[in-house]
């Protein structure tokens, strides 16, 4: 169905193509000046450039060729050659019954579905989620919620870092600690125990003491170094000990991203492509992709044209340990194979923009990836405090994601507490609102955002009920449930959506109807700051027509199931764009 946009669009390219032009300038979108009109067209000016004529007479010519009088309230020349729009109310209200009447509010599912592969969270086994892994996890869900919704054929991979230094760090941090655990022994046959010898606190502590001791104590540090070469090789207590680290940290990472309501559908990581990792190597190597550069193993992947300048991906090092490039190859290797996917999206910090270009020229250099197959690092910037550096505890450390979740939770139930009707609810509901309106707050201001760039978190700002919120935008939805359930209690039903009879109730059918617009855009450009920007538009628009009609109080049934309906069809989009976004909508504040 698309929006009204759409429609305009398909009647001036007919108009310009009756009137001797091409059907391609007959582009139209909402206007740039609400004061004079709704839509423009803007076509003639680019036309007057290939026909070489007056932009203001092509736009005539194209006025007199329009054949749908009852779409228009008005058309007008403006400026050099723009045709300015106003719709008729009664086009425009049949418009929002379709919008009302189709489950998908007009938005379109794509007409050729891919699959695609979105890589996103990354958090390493053994540390604990810290507000360095929001974003990733954050934009990374909506994302996946968003191809999914188009009709994409969707996997989600969480890719945990389990294979890297920080195993060796802290196997031989638990070995000071129980030097006579069997998992050290290197005669030992197994079985080794089924119970891990560590917990997730145990973890917590062990890495961060260990990654401080290698910086000051060398041998600490070969010996890590040596632990990490032996358990990528294979050694059966280090494998061992390895899995048990694993699965305590997968246990606790469902959990604290569960409270976020993220859900991968893969929980892989570097380790799933041990299999296949060193014979990948042996094939650079036949193949003359891979070459020796002082005693490591690489790959070139400057430019044929020598216009950039990159260097070499690292394969293996002096040692025969491999590194980040190494797995992310082989993994691309494994997806290609198991997944077949049409993209692959990285959802990656912008500092890691280097090491992408890297990895996906070798991939395609070395036929890894085929060039079907489009590689994609979608970047972002970093979360900062109100000192403009990255977010940090008031001591100056590296707050904890659990800790930050109850911080903006603890945050919440302050604000929700002054709401003289939430002071009536019990503690479990007030604390599920608390936990819903503190998320909301925390992911919008996160989303709202363009991903590329950084932002600062200022919590007194983001859990306000007013403004470009989360809150602000739940409590807008969380009003219409109470319209509709106060209207339910009295036995009024919404009915067909009539013509608007003031701008605020035009306003708010206009608004409704860019919806397919910005869910497009959200997925071509992979931000989901247009779909926060548009929730917001669309509560800002709902509450001034709220404001502005008595709507349970009309006298004229027509008129009142009239804008019931209008506030259940907005309620709809704010729950799916709210839904697009990761963020939850409580029942009631």
């Amino acid at each position: 169905m698309g929006t009204l946009a759409d429609k305009l669009t398909g009647l001036f390219a007919d108009a310009f193509e009756s009137a001797g032009y091409d059907r391609s300038y007959g582009e139209v979108r909402v206007s740039d000046r609400p004061d004079l009109c709704q839509f423009q067209c803007n076509g003639a000016l680019a036309a007057a450039k290939q026909y070489r004529a007056n932009p203001r007479q092509i736009a005539q010519n194209v006025v007199d060729s329009i054949s749908a009088p009852v779409v228009f309230e008005d058309l007008s020349l403006a400026g050099p050659g723009f045709i300015n729009i106003v719709l008729q109310d009664d086009f425009i209200a049949a418009h929002v019954q379709k919008v009302h009447e189709d489950e998908r509010m007009g938005c379109e599912t794509v007409a050729t579905p891919g699959r695609i592969l979105v890589d996103y969270g990354g958090p390493n086994v053994a540390k604990p989620l810290h507000v360095g892994h929001l974003r990733a996890a954050i934009i990374g869900e909506s994302i996946v919620r968003i191809c999914r919704f188009l009709g994409h054929d969707v996997i989600g991979d969480v890719h945990l870092g389990d294979w890297g230094l920080q195993m060796g760090l802290i196997i031989e941090g638990l070995r000071d600690r129980q030097p006579d655990l069997p998992y050290f022994d290197a005669g030992y046959t197994g079985p080794y125990p089924e119970e891990p010898p560590v917990t997730i606190g145990d973890l917590e502590e062990l890495y961060p003491q260990a990654s401080e001791r290698e910086k000051s104590d060398p041998e600490f540090a070969e010996a890590a170094r040596q632990a990490t070469v032996e358990l990528q090789a294979g050694r059966p207590g280090y494998r061992a000990l390895w899995q048990h680290f694993r699965d305590v940290s997968v246990d606790d990472l469902r959990q604290s991203y569960e409270r976020l309501n993220i859900h991968f559908d893969l929980w892989l990581g570097e380790s799933d492509t041990q299999d296949r990792l060193y014979g990948l190597i042996e094939r650079l190597k036949a193949e003359e992709y891979a070459r020796e550069s002082r005693g490591a193993l690489v790959v070139e992947v400057d430019d044929l044209d020598g216009k950039e300048s990159i260097p070499p991906l690292m394969l293996q090092k002096t040692d025969g340990a491999v590194l980040y490039g190494t797995t992310d190859l082989a993994t691309i290797d494994q997806r290609i194979e198991e997944y077949r996917p049409d993209y692959i999206l990285y959802v990656v910090d912008n500092r890691q923009q280097q090491h992408f270009r890297q990895v996906f020229k070798a991939s395609y250099k070395t036929g890894v990836a085929p060039e079907s197959t489009r590689l994609e690092h979608n970047g972002f910037g970093t979360m900062n405090g109100k000192d403009g550096k990255p977010f940090k505890t008031r001591e100056g450390g590296i707050m904890k994601l659990k800790d930050l979740i109850g911080l903006v939770t603890d945050h919440a139930m302050a604000r929700i507490e002054t709401i003289e009707s939430v002071r009536e609810y019990d503690e479990d509901e007030k604390e599920q609102i608390a936990r819903i309106v503190g998320v909301a707050a925390l992911k919008y201001a996160d989303l709202m955002n363009h991903r590329t760039k950084d932002y600062v978190f200022d919590l007194d700002r983001f859990s306000s009920f007013e403004g470009r919120t989360g809150p602000y935008i739940l409590y807008a939805a969380v009003r219409i449930k109470s319209v509709l359930r106060r209207a339910g209690e009295r036995g009024l039903q919404p009915g067909g959506i009539m013509a608007p009879r003031s701008e605020s109730e035009r306003d708010l059918d206009l608004k409704l109807s860019e919806l397919p617009a910005v869910v497009d855009l959200t997925f071509e450009t992979r931000a989901p700051n247009h779909l926060c920007e548009y929730a917001f538009q669309l509560a800002t628009a709902y509450n001034r027509f709220y404001h502005t009609h008595h709507i349970l109080n009309e006298e004229d049934a027509d008129r009142r199931a009239s804008w019931l309906a209008l506030s259940e069809v907005t309620l709809r989009a704010l729950e799916r764009v709210l839904d697009l976004l990761g963020i939850e909508v409580p029942r009631r504040m």
